[in-house]
């Protein structure tokens, strides 16, 4: 079961990020502030709820939390900063737009970049142990699942779709096909076997 909080007495948000392994598309990150005594039984990392428990639960997430906000970096900044700084770039700016500043960040993952005036704590695994951490798991997984469907009409060979910029075997046959678009992150091995 997923622990509320990590310190009562602190204002919390959860930071998490979706796309890190993905070939193309941007990463998403967000950040969430619940209340203290928040419950929904379907609440775990995105990672192990379906696209539709996820979609499901975004609304609830968003009406319910204090404050919550969602970033994105496209893949030029990926490629400019890598794709674990853009991650943690992205959690810094959620942050920012946060409208309820926190007094403590709970961070999904081992490695982070102090957010100035705010101390965070880096909890691997974090979204299947903390309720903030896992409700940003699945802001950040809608909100770029959502944007990935918009750039699907536009780039129907990829089937962004179905497989979201993840490096599915069709998703890199259609790379073989019809070259990268300009929303493939450049600095990502697009196809095993070439520098490409």
């Amino acid at each position: 079961m997923l622990l509320p909080f990590l310190n009562i007495n602190e204002t919390e948000a959860g930071c998490d990020e979706a796309g890190r392994g993905c070939l193309a598309g941007p990463v998403f990150a967000a950040a969430v502030i619940l209340p203290k005594n928040f419950k929904n039984p379907l609440l775990d990392d995105s990672k192990k709820l379906s696209e539709k428990q996820r979609d499901m639960l975004r609304p609830i997430i968003e009406k319910e939390a204090i404050a919550w906000a969602v970033a994105k970096l496209e893949p030029a900044e990926i490629d400019r900063l890598n794709i674990l700084w853009a991650s943690v770039e992205g959690m810094h700016r959620a942050v920012k737009k946060l409208k309820t500043r926190p007094t403590s960040l709970l961070i999904d993952g081992n490695r982070f970049k102090p957010f100035p005036g705010i101390p965070h704590h880096c909890i691997v695994k974090g979204d299947s142990k903390y309720l903030p951490i896992a409700a940003a798991s699945i802001l950040a997984k809608t909100h770029r699942d959502e944007h990935l469907k918009i750039l699907a009409k536009k780039y129907p060979a990829y089937g962004w779709e179905q497989n979201k910029g993840y490096p599915t075997k069709a998703h890199r046959e259609a790379i073989q096909t019809f070259g990268a678009t300009p929303h493939h992150r450049k600095t990502f091995r697009l196809l095993p076997g070439t520098g490409q």
